[in-house]
């Protein structure tokens, strides 16, 4: 952990960028001197470097500085587990994607997935150079909590589910590595990588929607990720939606990217082209229009009803997805809103999320970088 002032410092050039000891000490109220030792500290240690001295018109004395994050300053490993498919990443300091170590499989077994984490963070470690090495800060993992849960609905028994209930992945793994490793909902740390990396962490309020193998969803307020007493907060999949004949379903059943797989199987297709890389999904339109027909529908209402509740700036909408079918989904989402009774609230603004089809493993791999370098989003700046 660093000195509260350093993290304030960092999460600063963070949100804004560049910016020169003047400005940092008015936006934190801490005093130039202060400033100015922080930020010589934080050069030494490699994450901060300065950018080329510029003098302001009509002011004398030194020109200013500015200063910005360094990339290769640290380095944090973000490893998701999926439905249908795992990934451990490496970003940097700015979430950059360094590498990553893909895996695809029927449904997940937990010493596999030990297994797995191990073996590519050693391809990984491997090759890095040993400065890069001795700068990863630690590890996050990213789960759709209650796996076990949805064993037969991903046609896992419910004993090869069972590890899953009774051990925990975190403490599995971090009991054979030397990094801090901390878990985190797959939904919620997608929302997460939004108000780390993502355009929205500008944003105060925003209800978010992950689309995988299940969609999921977060939440965000007064710029905060609110993750709730059990880490379930934004459990959006889980909200009533009306089908057809009136007859309720949850948004799970939906608006999930399970129910194309089923269409494609239904059809006599092979649907592992969605879960080895949404850019090269090859899917029939007849297909695949009718799914994010359907799925709209269902992430509009969802929408509806969430604003009714919270008077959310934002609905954010990403996914496994390739860009080309985010933008459709998020265009005809803003189309059946639209349609949607909504008197006497305010409808959201629809975009689409910035962080793209790996946001779940930025998310997981920004909990380290969070935990270790950066302060509450919520924190006030004039804390000294």
């Amino acid at each position: 952990m660093r000195d509260y002032n350093e993290r304030l410092l960092l999460s600063l050039l963070r949100r804004h960028g560049a910016m020169a000891k003047a400005e940092i000490a008015q936006l934190t109220g801490l005093s130039a001197q202060t400033v100015s030792v922080i930020m010589r500290e934080l050069e030494s240690d490699g994450l901060l470097r300065r950018g080329k001295p510029t003098r302001i018109r009509g002011k004398v004395g030194q020109p200013s500085v500015p200063m910005s994050l360094v990339a290769e300053g640290a380095y944090f490993l973000g490893l998701k587990i999926g439905r249908r498919s795992s990934d451990l990443i490496l970003i940097d300091f700015l979430g950059n994607i360094v590498d990553v170590v893909h895996r695809t499989y029927t449904y997940p077994v937990f010493d596999a997935t030990v297994q797995f984490a191990l073996e590519s963070l050693d391809q990984i470690r491997n090759r890095l150079s040993a400065t890069q090495r001795e700068r990863i800060s630690g590890l996050g993992i990213c789960m759709p909590f209650l796996l076990w849960d949805w064993g037969e609905s991903i046609g896992a028994s419910r004993a090869s589910m069972d590890d899953w209930k009774t051990r925990n992945i975190g403490e599995a793994i971090a009991a054979q590595i030397d990094y801090p490793v901390y878990l985190q909902n797959d939904a919620t740390a997608a929302c997460g990588a939004e108000l780390v990396f993502g355009q929205a962490a500008k944003q105060a309020d925003f209800v978010y929607f992950y689309l995988g193998y299940f969609v999921g969803g977060g939440v965000a307020l007064n710029g905060n990720l609110y993750p709730g007493k059990t880490g379930n907060a934004g459990a959006l999949g889980s909200m009533p939606i009306p089908g057809p004949g009136d007859e309720l379903r949850q948004l799970i059943d939906i608006a999930s990217i399970a129910q194309l797989d089923q269409s494609i199987r239904q059809a006599g297709g092979d649907p592992a082209t969605l879960w080895d890389s949404p850019p090269r999904w090859n899917v029939n339109p007849d297909l695949l229009d009718p799914w994010i027909e359907s799925a709209s529908d269902g992430i509009a209402r969802a929408i509806c009803a969430a604003a009714s509740v919270i008077d959310f700036e934002l609905a954010l909408i990403d996914g496994w997805l390739p860009p080309e079918t985010r933008t459709a989904i998020v265009a005809a989402t803003r189309r059946h809103l639209g349609s949607l009774p909504g008197r006497g609230i305010d409808l959201p603004e629809v975009r689409e999320g910035s962080a793209g089809y790996r946001a779940r493993e930025l998310g997981a791999a920004s909990l380290p970088l969070s935990k270790r370098f950066l302060v509450d989003p919520s924190a006030s700046l004039n804390r000294q």
